[in-house]
């Protein structure tokens, strides 16, 4: 078994109209998904991706309107990496976020990349990383109709960055339970710490996670501008059970099969207490939606349909 990639990352924010308009308009990411959170569909679930939504572009959000903010720290999902085709991509962005007055660090090398660190409205840590030399998982697909220019745009996620205390407590969940190994270590532009690349699948942009060994940071308190949780991407359901067999076999607690409609999953947590989650890559969100309206009215799943009146009253209606 070989987990395929990075699936999606799933964040907080306190503002859903907010955060539509940064990561739609600013950003000309696609709203693929617009629903709730299966476990309190009281809050919206928002879904940004490629054109479609396909597996390792989607960045998603849980608007949670009483939350603090995000206090960064160990033991956490430190930065989102968003995959752009190319070196020439990052100087459009560069010039796109500075009129828009957007926090940025300007462009860097990281692991022999051009990348570009940013920070979104609730100081979300986000990269926008160069794929020109890509040789691994391929990326999505621009969106045609974005309110950026699609030949810069959004392809996918890129390298996800952990921050833990103690590298020797995860490193044996990524290598030995989740199969990625090791493919190099850089030293971080700000903190001038060692961080360490692990890949899976076929390896690159879209199947890494960086981990940065922080022993010297308090641990993170979790709000809005943080992230709740990173997937890994599962050929299919079949296998998806496999999987589960193998963390009850290493005796890891895990939620067990989980049905989220668009995907299946299964939760753990490693051992610094990062949430991950294993996800198939069907069927997708064109499930209950036409390619062409994804996005555009409450997607609920079958099992939520005959709540519908109630839960779209306790929703703020969102305009884009």
């Amino acid at each position: 078994m070989e987990l395929l990639g990075i699936h999606h990352v799933s964040a907080m924010t306190k503002h859903a109209q907010q955060n539509v308009d940064f990561y739609t308009e600013l950003l000309g990411m696609r709203l693929v998904k617009k629903t709730v959170n299966q476990d309190d569909p009281s809050m919206y679930h928002l879904f940004y991706g490629d054109e479609v939504g396909n597996p390792g572009t989607e960045l998603t959000f849980f608007e949670m309107t009483q939350i603090g903010q995000n206090h960064d720290g160990n033991n956490s999902i430190s930065t989102t990496s968003l995959r752009v085709p190319n070196n020439e991509a990052l100087q459009y962005w560069e010039k796109r976020l500075t009129e828009a007055g957007v926090e940025h660090e300007g462009i860097v090398e990281q692991f022999g990349r051009k990348v570009l660190p940013f920070r979104d409205f609730e100081n979300q840590r986000l990269t926008l990383v160069s794929d020109e030399n890509n040789q691994g998982v391929l990326a999505g697909s621009p969106w045609e109709k974005s309110k950026a220019n699609p030949k810069h745009g959004i392809i996918g996620l890129g390298p996800i960055h952990l921050t833990v205390p103690n590298l020797d407590r995860t490193e044996p969940i990524l290598t030995k339970l989740l199969s990625f190994s090791r493919s190099g270590t850089y030293t971080h532009h700000q903190t001038e710490k060692e961080v360490v690349v692990f890949e899976t699948g076929e390896g690159g942009t879209g199947a890494e996670l960086h981990v940065h060994e922080r022993p010297d940071v308090l641990a993170e308190r979790l709000g809005r501008g943080g992230v709740h949780h990173v997937a890994f991407r599962v050929k299919d359901e079949e296998e998806m059970h496999q999987w589960i067999d193998r963390l009850n076999k290493a005796k890891i607690g895990n939620s067990g099969f989980v049905d989220r409609f668009y995907f299946k999953s299964v939760y753990f947590r490693e051992p610094n207490g990062i949430l991950f989650e294993l996800a198939t890559d069907g069927p997708g969100f064109t499930t209950d939606e036409g390619e062409a309206t994804l996005g555009e009215s409450l997607a609920l799943p079958p099992f939520l349909e005959e709540k519908r009146e109630q839960i779209e009253r306790q929703l703020s209606s969102i305009e884009y």
